[in-house]
Parts: structure tokens; sequence; C-alpha cells
């Protein structure tokens, strides 16, 4: 991965709510929260708009985002908080996972924010790894 790629994407073996599935599960197993899961194809139908499957799903691990969040100057960073990660299908029928590549973005912030966004980055790389690679 080319650490100024901010935007990363890997294909899955799996269709989107198996994939889905799997991540919550990976995440779970390693601590991680599911906040919330974004279904934004049925949220796009109800206002009469047709997409292919494309859901979001919050993770969210209290050991790095309370770091993120102790100090006053460190609060900012709550912009990328919980991390998300994008799980759609594009027109050759394959499954995508997309998901930032926060360790590029913290560069120049406080050391407390670097330590955290990097290690809620590489785990959160190391969960899609796990899925993608069953």
């Amino acid at each position: 991965m080319n650490a100024n790629q901010f935007i990363v994407e890997r294909v899955s073996p799996f269709d989107v709510g198996t994939t889905v599935e799997k991540i919550i599960k990976v995440a779970a197993d390693r601590g991680w929260q599911n906040p919330a899961t974004h279904n934004l194809q049925q949220s796009l139908a109800k206002s009469g708009k047709n997409v292919r499957p494309v859901q979001v799903v919050e993770i969210c691990k209290p050991e790095f985002s309370g770091k993120m969040l102790e100090g006053s100057n460190e609060r900012i960073v709550s912009i990328l908080m919980p991390c998300r990660i994008s799980i759609y299908e594009k027109e050759d029928g394959k499954t995508y996972i997309a998901l930032l590549n926060m360790t590029g973005m913290a560069d120049g912030m406080p050391d407390a924010v670097v330590s955290a966004v990097t290690r809620a980055s590489n785990e959160s790389f190391e969960i899609v790894d796990q899925v993608t690679k069953s």
C-alpha cells in the first residue's frame, strides 16, 4: 500500500451482505465495536434512486478513540471517527471494500493522535485483509 494513497480499494471474494457480516465479526473478535451500518442502497431507494448494493460499516475501538479524544487539541480528529469501511458492488458484479489510509492523514498531528490513528488504521487493514483472504 502506498502511504500517500488515502483511499484503498480491495476485492472481496464474497457478496456485499456476506462481506459486511464478516467485517463486523472479524472486527468484534479484535475488540472493535460496530456502532452503525448504513445501507445506502436502501436509503437511496426511499428517494427513488436505484443504485447497486453499497453499505458503510462503522467500527470503533475505544482503546484508540479514547486516546484521540483525551486532549483538547486532539479532538479535531473526531471527524475521522468512527472508522468507516465501505462495501459495494461495481458494474463488473464483484464486491469491493474501500477504507481510508488514515496514517497518511495524521501527519503533523499531535503524537497521541499519530500513534492512535496509525494503530487504528493498521488494524482496520488487518481486518479487511483477514476477510479478503478467507
